[in-house]
C-alpha cells in the first residue's frame, strides 16, 4: 500500500463512533482490507496532521441480503477506530 488516500476510505458517522469520538477521542474509519496498523497510523497522521496513539482494527463480514428469490452477499471490510492523542481533534463537519 502505498497512496495514502486510498488506504482511508471513509470516516464511518455513526451514533456509536460519535459517542467514542467524544468519550474516548477516537475516530473510525472504513479502511483498505490488506492495510495494516502502522499503514493507517501513518495515514491519518499525514492527510489529518494528528497524533495518533492507538489503532485497533477488524473485519466486518458482509451481510447476506435477499432480493425476492435471489440471494446476494454484501462484501467483507475493514473497520479502524484510531485513538488520537490527548488535545488533538478531528472534525468532519466544520462549520456546519
Amino acid at each position: 500500500m502505498k497512496d495514502i488516500y486510498q488506504l482511508i476510505k471513509r470516516p464511518l458517522i455513526t451514533e456509536k463512533s460519535n459517542i467514542s469520538r467524544d468519550q474516548q477521542n477516537q475516530v473510525t474509519f472504513e479502511v483498505d482490507r490488506r492495510a495494516n496498523k502502522l499503514e493507517i497510523k501513518r495515514a491519518v497522521e499525514a492527510i489529518f496532521k494528528v497524533k495518533v496513539l492507538k489503532v485497533r482494527t477488524l473485519q466486518v463480514a458482509g451481510k447476506v441480503k435477499r432480493m425476492g428469490r435471489n440471494t446476494g452477499k454484501r462484501p467483507n471490510w475493514k473497520k479502524a477506530m484510531v485513538t488520537l492523542n490527548k488535545g488533538e481533534k478531528i472534525d468532519f463537519f466544520e462549520g456546519v
